[in-house]
């Protein structure tokens, strides 16, 4: 859906930084009503390219044109005066403001007197949330937002301003079900208005189902566009990863052996009600369940960063009542968190510093660590694991999605977890990591390593899990074995009793 009206042009666009040519003369188009998909591996390009839209970077060479006029930017003020807007999959909002204070932060309400006019930007903050159908309380405080709901207020805080190029890198990543609906329906809306969306996106199937025109790039370079009615979801992977990627998911089969974690009616208050599981020796245990489902908080109820009100835990044949993170992680128990960039990783340490916090965290008297020797067992993780980097010194912070998610799970592997709790860990990385993510996740089970996995993706979760429990309003409602459910039954006992009676009553 576009009027034909060319709005953004991008003619061979170059990008280098020192050692690295991160874009090859690429070029981009994107026209007014125009949803087209920028879609490509980790590290392919995509992030520099639309920093360089914005003018957080400056190109090397190259044109860029806006309603056919040129352009230099040389901050990501001049992007803003020119109608580009992005938002960004690292959620840009302060935590400690309110949530209509993050909306208008770049245009706060004034009284007559210059002051600010709380009553005019709360009211203003909540008429924008409800054209997102969503209840958020304008003064709320965002730190206690969840990372769902956090995303909704940055599409709102991103359309709440002027935007003639929208930028939407990853929007979909924290949303499931109803909401992604709802941004879909929002997307069609500001089509409809002339909006040119750039959309980015690991989720292939949204591509089909919301893009009108796709591009791909690989290893910096425009490998292909073309209308999304004229290509193949196999098409597309092949001009992603340069190769037929032959399967989607990878399971090994095998030996189940004794439980490993036991709770028993595990109550956190507000967080988590009368939940009992059993995870065995070399298995995964998926949870399936909506956004808010408590699937994160039972993760960090286990792990010890939210304090069990009652209920018992059994960790290797031993009752735990864990007071912190350090006590399971004592126990042999690893976390790879939903928020990888705040929860899971220091972003402005290095590769092998933050895969040797996962030895640190355990000893006690930490100046007797051999750091050679330590730094020696994270060059080894590192290749074990596959992390794409120029060297182990780089931030971690610089790594694409995928490569951050194996730091952090090397972090874990060399801790010596025995237990791996992961909460979405393929979120946001494409086809090719998933599948590498897979394999590592194979073969820690047959290293006798046992999993909990919290997935959105049902067919991942039905791919991979050899039991998968179904949460709802903090509790377990249904357990089936693998290969006993379908999509449709796992709904079924996922959306809440109060949802599906009060869509009866409408």
């Amino acid at each position: 859906m576009n009027n034909g009206k060319t709005i953004l042009e991008m003619e061979r666009i170059t990008k280098e930084f020192p050692g690295v040519k991160a874009l090859k003369n690429v070029d981009l188009k994107v026209r007014a009503g125009e949803v087209h998909c920028l879609v490509g591996e980790n590290g392919a390009g995509k992030s520099t390219l639309i920093k360089i839209m914005t003018g957080a970077h400056s190109k090397s060479s190259g044109q860029i044109r806006v309603n056919g006029i040129p352009v230099e930017m040389n901050g990501p003020q001049d992007g803003k005066k020119l109608g580009i807007r992005a938002i960004y999959q690292e959620l840009d909002l302060l935590p400690t403001l309110t949530v209509a204070e993050n909306i208008f932060v770049e245009d706060i309400p004034k009284t007559k007197l210059g002051l600010v006019n709380w009553s005019k930007m709360n009211l203003k903050a909540q008429e924008l949330l409800r054209t997102f159908g969503v209840q958020i309380e304008p003064k709320a405080l965002v730190k206690d937002l969840t990372v769902a709901e956090q995303q909704i207020v940055t599409i709102v805080k991103a359309l709440s301003q002027d935007s003639k190029i929208l930028i939407m890198d990853e929007p979909s990543a924290v949303l499931t079900g109803s909401e992604l609906e709802r941004l879909f329906g929002i997307i069609r809306e500001l089509q409809k208005q002339g909006v040119g969306i750039i959309y980015i996106t690991h989720r292939l199937v949204e591509v089909f189902e919301i893009g009108d025109t796709v591009t791909v790039l690989r290893d910096g370079e425009n490998i292909a566009t073309a209308k999304v009615e004229d290509v193949t979801m196999e098409q597309l992977i092949t001009w992603m990863v340069g190769r037929e990627l032959g399967e989607q998911f990878y399971k090994e089969t095998v030996d189940i052996g004794d439980i490993v974690l036991e709770a028993k009616n595990l109550t956190v208050t507000g967080q988590v009600k009368n939940v009992s599981l059993q995870l065995h020796e070399g298995e995964i245990l998926g949870i399936a369940g909506l956004v808010g489902a408590g699937r994160t908080e039972l993760l960090k109820s286990i792990f010890g960063q939210y304090q069990v009100d009652s209920g018992s835990l059994v960790v290797f044949g031993e009752e735990c009542h864990f007071t912190s993170p350090r006590d399971g992680i004592a126990k042999g128990l690893g976390l790879v968190p939903e928020d990888r960039k705040n929860e899971g990783a220091v972003l402005c340490r290095s590769i092998e510093e933050n895969i040797s916090l996962g030895v640190l965290v355990k000893r006690k008297f930490k100046f007797l660590v051999h750091f050679p020797k330590l730094f020696q067992k994270a060059v080894e993780l590192a290749n074990y694991v596959a992390i794409r980097c120029h060297s182990l010194k780089q931030e971690v912070g610089t790594l694409s999605g995928g490569n951050q998610q194996k730091t952090v799970l090397a972090k874990w592997l060399a801790s010596e977890s025995k237990i791996l709790l992961l909460d979405e860990p393929t979120r946001g990385i494409d086809v090719g990591s998933k599948l590498e993510f897979y394999k590592l996740m194979a073969e820690m089970v047959r290293a006798k390593k046992s999993i909990i996995l919290v997935s959105s993706e049902l067919p991942e979760l039905m791919a991979l899990s050899d039991r998968i429990l179904v949460m709802s309003n903090s509790q377990v409602r249904k357990e089936f074995l693998a290969g006993e459910a379908t999509q449709e039954e796992i709904l079924e006992y996922a959306i809440p009793q109060e949802l599906k009676e009060s869509v009866r009553a409408s």
